[in-house]
C-alpha cells in the first residue's frame, strides 16, 4: 500500500521519457498489428492550430502559437527554446493543489520512491483527468518501473488531450524500441518529427531505425 507523505515540491523539466537499459518486462503490451494503435497516434495529419480537441475545446492559444512556431523553425537551439515553452505552458494546471502535487511526485521520482510518486499522480489524475501532464507523468513513473503497458495506458491519454505532446509520442518510440517492436518505434519517432521537426534525438532515432530496419530486409 502506497504511503502518503509529503516532499518538498519540484518543477518537471525533462521533455522525454527516460531512455531505459533493463530488460522488458513480463507484463503484456496490447498487440497493435501493423500499426500503432489509432487513438495513440491518430492515421491523419496532426491538427493545425485551429482544430478542436476530442473534447471539443480548442488548445491554448499560446500553445497552438507555439507549435506553428515550433514546426518551422530550423535552428536546433531555437527550437529548444519553443519546446521548452511549450513545456511551461503544459505544466500549468491552474489549481495549487496539483501543482504541489505535480512537484511532489518530481521529488519522489527523483529519489525512486516510485510507489509514492503514484500515490500522488493518481490523486493527480482522478481530481482533473483533462490535465495532460498528470497522465504524461505517471505514464514516466511507469516506464520508469518497467511497467510498459500501464505506461502506454497513460500515454494514451495525454495524447487523448493533447495529439501533439512529443513527450508522449517520444514515450511510444521507447517503449517500442525497448520492447522490439522497431518498426512501430520508427512511426512513432516520425511522428515526433511531424510537430517538433529539430528536435535531435527523434531525428538520431528515425536515422538509426531506419538502417537497422533497412538492414534486416536485405
Amino acid at each position: 500500500m502506497r504511503i502518503r507523505f509529503a516532499i518538498c515540491g519540484m518543477v518537471l523539466t525533462a521533455a522525454l521519457l527516460p531512455a531505459f537499459a533493463t530488460e522488458p518486462s513480463d507484463e503484456a503490451l496490447p498487440e497493435f498489428p501493423g500499426a500503432l494503435p489509432q487513438e495513440a497516434l491518430p492515421s491523419e495529419a496532426f491538427p493545425s492550430p485551429e482544430a478542436v480537441l476530442p473534447s471539443g475545446e480548442k488548445q491554448n492559444s499560446r500553445v497552438d502559437a507555439l507549435f506553428v512556431q515550433l514546426k518551422r523553425e530550423r535552428n536546433e537551439k531555437a527550437a529548444e527554446r519553443i519546446a521548452s515553452r511549450i513545456w511551461e505552458e503544459w505544466s500549468r494546471s491552474g489549481s495549487a493543489s496539483i501543482d504541489l502535487m505535480m512537484g511532489w511526485s518530481k521529488n519522489a521520482m527523483d529519489t525512486k520512491k516510485f510507489d509514492v510518486a503514484l500515490d500522488f499522480l493518481d490523486q493527480v489524475v482522478t481530481m482533473r483527468p483533462d490535465y495532460a501532464e498528470g497522465w504524461n507523468r505517471r505514464a514516466t513513473v511507469h516506464f520508469m518501473m518497467n511497467n510498459y503497458a500501464k505506461s502506454m495506458s497513460d500515454i494514451v491519454h495525454t495524447l487523448e488531450i493533447e495529439p501533439r505532446h512529443f513527450g508522449a509520442l517520444s514515450g511510444i518510440g521507447q517503449i517500442m524500441k525497448t520492447t522490439g517492436r522497431n518498426e512501430l518505434a520508427l512511426e512513432a519517432w516520425q511522428r515526433v518529427l511531424e510537430v517538433y521537426p529539430m528536435m535531435r534525438s527523434a531525428q538520431n532515432e528515425v536515422a538509426t531505425l531506419s538502417e537497422e530496419l533497412a538492414g534486416e530486409g536485405i
